[in-house]
């Protein structure tokens, strides 16, 4: 299946000049859907994968479904102030100003095995601080996965020295 076919590209949005990779009709698409996350899931079968780390929002699309898939965990990674729990926080910057990411500080265990799941790679930079919170917390990244990467954003070069999977690769 070419998961391309099922990406909606939305040209100036959510500013002028971006063209933005609309995953929703991939989601919508109940075939496209289940080879994605079977593709990724398939990917990580013999990973021996404690847990699934997946970043608000998207991320939770296609973290939960291949973390039940595997018999793993799913630890959600949420902006501040979203978790009831005592938490793990790292700020990073955006392209104007800042966030801070979260975890719960007991979500991941001294040595799990981790998997990384979000939607889109880009620059990076969010993910490059999700990898600082697992780390953090004592979990061991065993692999980076991403449904799209936008390849000339370089987000990968951020990540050296991590196994990175994308299903699809855009050239912006």
């Amino acid at each position: 299946m070419n998961l391309q076919d099922n990406i909606r590209i939305v040209e100036g949005f959510p500013k002028k000049g971006i063209s933005f990779k609309d995953i929703t009709t991939l989601i919508r698409d109940k075939d496209a859907f289940k080879y994605a996350v079977d593709k990724i899931a398939g990917y990580l079968k013999d990973k021996n994968i404690d847990v699934v780390v997946g970043p608000e929002a998207r991320g939770f699309l296609f973290g939960a479904p291949i973390a039940y898939t595997l018999g793993a965990g799913f630890v959600p990674v949420r902006k501040q102030g979203k978790l009831p729990y005592d938490t793990l926080s790292i700020k990073y910057d955006l392209e104007y100003g800042s966030d801070v990411l979260q975890i719960h500080k007991d979500a991941i265990n001294k040595g799990d095995r981790v998997a990384l799941v979000d939607d889109l790679l880009a620059t990076g930079g969010t993910t490059s601080s999700v990898v600082k919170l697992i780390e953090q917390a004592g979990g061991e990244i065993v692999t980076i996965d991403f449904v799209i990467e936008l390849t000339d954003l370089k987000g990968r070069e951020k990540l050296k020295g991590y196994d990175v999977l994308s299903l699809i690769k855009y050239d912006i």
